[in-house]
């Protein structure tokens, strides 16, 4: 087992760039989303504010944003957090090729729009949503990151959701214009390996690319708050239903285990699993709690072969 992070140390470089940011960093879908996460009920802009701080304090540097997240409220409360603490950190957002942006060019006036609400003139690292490649090809994409680099709108670029195939193509697009792809952003978790199965993660290992993780929790289930008598809301319980959260209880359990070892809890040590693996994960932060267990994944390591165990005990997921 190598150890492709170096989890004891504070930070880590993004893709082939000169941003180093922590090997854990926090998504932000849930500030300021209604819909999905109802923002305002339970939570609101003082919660939010005193996660960011608590990240930053706990020595998370790295939070990912999108222009969707809230219709931009995400950005913004990012963006506002970010001026008031006044601390260093590194900010990435991304770009929604939606159907009716049919012109590459629209892509420069969403990130000049997301600099805005997010408060500065060059964000740290600007990705494409989705590989959706119509009317706009994924070639005709790249062009327009690497356009966005060269007006110093971004300082690096990235993709998200795109497959083995798809990454080799956008880092042979963007290498043409002599600019690294730095980071793909893909669902990655002990409940969700698809990035390991389908060679994802050793082709973006192989080409110097970050994989980045998004729901490293498996939203919320590796947390061990779920039971079979208490499962999760909403969509999420459609996901995980009974059936499939009686098969996670040797898992969780594992986790316990691991947890109780190392001084962890179960998130945490789902979290160090994550970074074990090579890739950045961004689990969510709503609260103070939230983000403080979040910290608590860095500064340690789990052993190979706890990892192994861990890799065996999700073998079916």
């Amino acid at each position: 087992m190598t150890d492709p992070l170096n989890l004891t140390r504070e930070v880590m470089r993004l893709g082939q760039t000169d941003l180093h940011v922590s090997p854990l960093g926090i998504g932000t879908w849930a500030w300021g989303d209604r819909l999905f996460w109802s923002y305002g009920q339970g939570y609101g802009e003082p919660e939010l504010a005193a996660a960011y701080r608590a990240s930053i304090e706990g020595g998370i540097t790295f939070f990912d944003t999108a222009e969707v997240y809230g219709l931009g409220l995400s950005e913004q409360l990012l963006g506002r957090f970010y001026r008031d603490l006044g601390r260093p950190a590194v900010l990435a957002t991304k770009f929604m090729p939606l159907p009716w942006r049919w012109q590459r060019q629209c892509l420069l006036q969403a990130l000049r729009e997301s600099n805005a609400r997010l408060g500065v003139p060059t964000v740290d690292l600007y990705q494409i949503h989705w590989p959706v490649h119509f009317p706009v090809s994924l070639e005709g994409w790249m062009e327009s990151l690497a356009d966005a680099v060269d007006q110093n709108l971004t300082r690096t670029v990235g993709i998200s959701n795109y497959s083995t195939e798809q990454t080799r193509q956008a880092h042979q697009a963007l290498q043409r214009r002599g600019i690294p792809l730095t980071s793909n952003q893909v669902e990655f978790s002990l409940v969700c390996r698809a990035p390991e199965r389908n060679g994802l993660l050793k082709t973006c290992q192989e080409l110097g690319v970050t994989l980045i993780a998004y729901s490293p929790l498996g939203m919320g289930i590796l947390t061990g708050k779920y039971t079979v008598d208490n499962p999760p809301p909403g969509a999420r319980g459609l996901r995980f239903n009974r059936e499939r959260l009686q098969k996670l209880q040797p898992l969780l359990g594992l986790l316990r285990e691991l947890g109780q070892q190392h001084g962890k809890t179960p998130a945490q040590v789902a979290l160090n699993w994550v970074m074990c693996k090579g890739a950045i994960p961004i689990p969510g932060a709503k609260n103070l709690r939230q983000a403080q267990e979040n910290a608590g994944a860095l500064g340690w390591q789990l052993q190979p072969d706890q990892v192994t165990a861990l890799d065996h005990a999700s073998g079916g997921w």
